[in-house]
C-alpha cells in the first residue's frame, strides 16, 4: 500500500525550518572539544532514554536512569519493569548509532530489531502483530484510535519503506519533514501491540542523524514530547474518525508536522544556547585560535571539519552524505578545497580515492585533541 502523505507547507512550517537550519549551521561550526562533545552526547542519550520511557509511564528519575545505563541492577526494588525498560531503550539507542556508522537504510530488519531491543533487550527481530490492537484513554476507557487490521500492516510498512527510499534518493523533501512523516505513519500503522511510540521516536532520530541533522549527537527531542505530552497525542490524533479506515490515511498531517518541527526548533535552540555558554566559559587560547582559523574556511568546509575530527580519510561519498550533497557537488567542493590548501588526496587509486586535511588543518585537530588530554 503506497504511502502518499497529505500536508501543506505553511508559513509556520517554513518559520520552524528556517530556525532549525540556523541553529544547525551555528552548532556545526562551533569549535567544541572532542571530550566535551562526548560528554554532551552521553547526556543527550540519557535524556532521550529518560523522557522516551517517561512518556510510557516509567517512573525512574534522570539520575536513576544514569545508574541503570552504567550497568547497575536490582537497585530499584518494586520498579524492575522500569529498570528493564530503561536498559532496553538504551541498548536500542546504541544499536541505532551502530547502524548509522554502517550507513544502512531504514528497512524492515532495522525496524523489527529496534523494536525487539526496545521491548525485550534482544536483537532477535520481532514480527509485526497478527491481531487487532486498540488505543484507549486510560482514564475513561474510550477508544482513542483503532489502527489498521493485521493483514494490512505488512503492505503498509512496505509502502512506507519504499516511500522513504524514493524521497531520500530525490533529496528534495527537507529532512525534518521526512522524519516527522515517518514518525507519524509508523504511529498510524501501529505495527506492534506495544512499544510503537518508543520505536517511532528512535526511527525519526535515526533518519535525522542519517540526513545530517545529528547536531554532533548532543540533542534530545524526547524531552519536548514528554513536556508537551497532550500536544504530542493531540497532534497524532488526526482524521474524521478514531478508526484508521474512517479517513486517517487521507487526513491532513500538517498539524503534526507543525508540532514536530516546533519541537526540533526548540531542542536545537536549547542546544545552541548550551554550546554557546560552554564556549564562553572555555577561556583557553587554543579554542580562540581554532575559532579564528575556522573563520578562514567556506561554510561547507567548516562543516567538513567535524567529519575529519572523526575520520582521518574520507571519500567523496562520505562528504556527500555528511553535507547532504549530490556526488557531483561534493566532488566540486573537494576540488575547490584542494585548491584552497584545505584538503589533499591521500589514496591515489581511482576506485578507492580518499582525501584528508592538509598538514596545517590536521595540526588544528591535533591541538584540539591535545587540549582534551591536558584536561
Amino acid at each position: 500500500m503506497k504511502f502518499a502523505p497529505n500536508y501543506r507547507i505553511t508559513p509556520s512550517l517554513t518559520k520552524w525550518l528556517l530556525e532549525i537550519e540556523r541553529h544547525r549551521e551555528a552548532i556545526n561550526v562551533l569549535p567544541i572539544t572532542a571530550n566535551l562533545i562526548a560528554s554532551l552526547r552521553e547526556t543527550a542519550r540519557l535524556m532521550s532514554t529518560h523522557y522516551s520511557t517517561q512518556i510510557e509511564g516509567n517512573a525512574l528519575t534522570p539520575e536513576e536512569v544514569g545508574e541503570v545505563a552504567k550497568g547497575k541492577k536490582g537497585d530499584f526494588p518494586g520498579r524492575e519493569r522500569d529498570e528493564r525498560e530503561v536498559r532496553n531503550y538504551f541498548r536500542a539507542l546504541e544499536y541505532i548509532e551502530e547502524q548509522l556508522k554502517k550507513k544502512v537504510k531504514i528497512t524492515e530488519k532495522l525496524v523489527q530489531t529496534t523494536h525487539s531491543l526496545v521491548l525485550t533487550g534482544s536483537k532477535k527481530a520481532t514480527p509485526y502483530r497478527e491481531g487487532q490492537n486498540v488505543i484507549k484513554d486510560g482514564a475513561t476507557g474510550r477508544i482513542v484510535y483503532m489502527p489498521p487490521e493485521a493483514k494490512d500492516v505488512k503492505p503498509l510498512m512496505k509502502g512506507l519503506f519504499e516511500w522513504v527510499d524514493q524521497e531520500m534518493d530525490k533529496k528534495i523533501l527537507p529532512a525534518p519533514i521526512l522524519s516527522a512523516l515517518v514518525h507519524y505513519q509508523f504511529a498510524t500503522i501501529h505495527p506492534y501491540y506495544d512499544g510503537n511510540g518508543r520505536t517511532a521516536r528512535l526511527l525519526s532520530t535515526f533518519l535525522l542523524h542519517k540526513m545530517g541533522y545529528d547536531l554532533k549527537g548532543i540533542y534530545s527531542l524526547e524531552e519536548y514530547y514528554a513536556k508537551n505530552l497532550q500536544g504530542y497525542y493531540g497532534a497524532l490524533s488526526i482524521g474524521k474518525s478514531h478508526n484508521y479506515y474512517g479517513g486517517r490515511a487521507e487526513a491532513d498531517i500538517t498539524p503534526f508536522l507543525d508540532y514536530f518541527l516546533e519541537g526540533m526548533a526548540i531542542s536545537f535552540r536549547s542546544v545552541r544556547k548550551k554550546a554557546d555558554r560552554l564556549k564562553e566559559l572555555d577561556k583557553d587560547a587554543p579554542i580562540k585560535y581554532q575559532t579564528e582559523k575556522l573563520r578562514e574556511l567556506r561554510p561547507q568546509q567548516r562543516q567538513l571539519f567535524s567529519l575529519f575530527i572523526k575520520n582521518k580519510e574520507v571519500s567523496v561519498n562520505d562528504i556527500a552524505q555528511h553535507l547532504g550533497l549530490k556526488p557531483r557537488s561534493a566532488y566540486s567542493l573537494v576540488k575547490n578545497s584542494i585548491e584552497d590548501d584545505f584538503m589533499q588526496i591521500m589514496n591515489q587509486s581511482r576506485k578507492a580515492r580518499t582525501y584528508g586535511l592538509t598538514k596545517k588543518w590536521e595540526l588544528l585537530i591535533k591541538k584540539n585533541k591535545d587540549q582534551d588530554i591536558d584536561r
